[in-house]
């Protein structure tokens, strides 16, 4: 830029007005070139943004993922301490079944009237069979369920036929029973078949 005064120009304010040129062209360019840095930043910023917000969606997915899985874990771990407490509880379950008729035959043979000395031996030896049967049933908590004279219970006894109140009989009452019924601590194995007064 030149400045003329008065015709004469000194080359001191030629050099001034160049300089003031020139500092004004950095300016200009170190205006342009932080704006242009700051886009940049700007656009950095934004950019990490997005991968900071990325990152943290995934990491809360494999949180979640991580504490269904331990949760799932602990109760599959509780279900099997469970089913094995209850196989424990009732075990010997299918084999205290399976001896129960021959308990019946046990005691439909002591019900058979006998006459003579070789007969009455053979009823005794059948007694001592059911009695140590039943022995080991008791040890093993398999206990008979009482049944006659008591209250008709669905869960504990299945009425095979039903027959009037006599005299003296309360309804409801179990009156004769056809074939024991027997538990295992607190489950039925099978109910016992009886007649019930109504």
């Amino acid at each position: 830029m030149i400045i003329e005064r008065g015709g004469d120009v000194s080359e001191e304010e030629v050099r001034v007005s160049e300089q003031n040129d020139d500092s004004e062209k950095e300016i200009k360019e170190d205006d342009k070139a932080s704006s242009v840095e700051n886009e940049k930043s700007v656009e950095e910023t934004d950019d990490s943004s997005k991968a900071l917000d990325e990152l943290q969606k995934k990491y809360d997915d494999i949180e979640d993922k991580y504490l269904r899985a331990e949760a799932e874990m602990a109760n599959m771990t509780q279900r099997f301490k469970k089913e094995q407490e209850m196989l424990l509880k009732y075990e010997g379950q299918d084999l205290a079944r399976d001896i129960l008729p021959v308990i019946d035959n046990l005691n439909r043979a002591l019900e058979i009237e006998v006459d003579n000395d070789a007969s009455q031996q053979l009823k005794k030896g059948i007694e001592m069979v059911a009695r140590d049967m039943e022995k080991a049933l008791k040890n093993n908590n398999v206990t008979k369920i009482d049944s006659l004279g008591k209250v008709f219970d669905p869960t504990l006894h299945q009425a095979v036929k039903t027959v009037p109140v006599e005299e003296g009989q309360e309804p409801e009452t179990i009156v004769q029973v056809f074939q024991d019924g027997y538990m295992l601590k607190d489950r039925v194995l099978r109910p016992a078949m009886v007649v019930v007064a109504q």
